[in-house]
């Protein structure tokens, strides 16, 4: 019975569930795409549908200024999806990175040194990072406006998010600095390479898929993080998923340029996640042999 049964292959159910998941998941993509291709005209029409005449006018609008040409159905150029994207980029990129070095040092600091409430401090590290952000919005706003006065700043949004983010990122790091072998930092130490020689050129190329990951983590984190970067932004601070939301009115919704800015947003993270993902994978398979 079980032999028949294996060689029928998988119940149809499950083909049929796997083509609902994907429905499910591809589809507001795919809705977003073609309502970003498409005039107001005919997304507002009562017989819209997916077959249509694409247009990139909804893209020219949300990048008029960062355009090379002044697209004919602009107006007026509003240069606050351009200014957004720029603020994302900065802010993302900068507190990735600001995470990182702070990150892979701490990390590196709780496995390899011996100290007093070393594992309270690690234990603490990752509780903090359970607390949820909309806990932290007023006191971080209060702290942020009357007493070191950097709110509607990129940079102070930069320092949020590295906060936010670090207690993750030291956690998993630790994970990947426990795994090497304590014997090369020792070579390396009786070669003459000294602590930051040592972290620098021997742990850290070790450590790339912990690394890469820690880094998609963060990015996206902040590059989507909406609570806190919209109340301690300005108006030339905000972040792109700030600015999206804004731009909803109670009377005048231009849903064209909405999913154009939305399909934009998404843009970024794909391909930093696709570059970052290949550190993963050239680390997992550096240390393979042919046999």
């Amino acid at each position: 019975m079980s032999a028949n049964a294996q060689a029928k292959g998988p119940n149809p159910a499950f083909y049929a569930l796997l083509v609902a998941l994907i429905v499910m998941s591809a589809g507001p993509i795919v809705l977003m795409l073609a309502t970003s291709l498409k005039l107001n005209v005919e997304i507002m029409s009562d017989t819209s549908s997916l077959i249509f005449m694409p247009t990139m006018q909804n893209y020219e609008t949300a990048l008029c200024d960062m355009l090379w040409y002044e697209p004919e159905h602009v107006r007026y150029c509003d240069p606050t999806f351009g200014r957004a994207l720029v603020n994302s980029l900065i802010v993302a990129t900068v507190s990735t990175i600001l995470t990182l070095v702070i990150g892979c040092m701490a990390a590196y600091s709780l496995v390899r040194f011996r100290f007093m409430g070393r594992d309270v401090v690690s234990l603490t590290t990752l509780m903090t990072r359970m607390v949820p952000p909309a806990v932290l919005l007023v006191p971080v706003f209060g702290i942020w406006t009357f007493q070191y006065g950097i709110d509607g700043t990129r940079m102070g949004i930069i320092l949020i998010y590295v906060a936010m983010n670090l207690p993750f990122v030291i956690w998993i790091l630790q994970s990947f600095i426990v795994q090497v072998p304590i014997q090369l930092e020792e070579a390396a130490r009786m070669d003459g390479a000294g602590p930051f020689q040592t972290f620098f050129l021997v742990v850290l190329p070790l450590i790339k898929p912990g690394l890469a990951a820690a880094a998609i983590f963060t990015f996206r984190v902040a590059w989507n993080e909406f609570l806190l970067g919209n109340a301690l932004a300005d108006r030339n601070s905000r972040t792109v998923p700030v600015t999206i939301v804004n731009s909803l009115t109670e009377y005048d919704i231009d849903w064209g340029v909405i999913m154009a800015t939305g399909m934009l947003l998404a843009v970024p993270p794909i391909i930093f996640t696709f570059v970052a993902s290949r550190q993963i994978i050239t680390g997992m398979t550096a240390g393979a042999v042919k046999g």
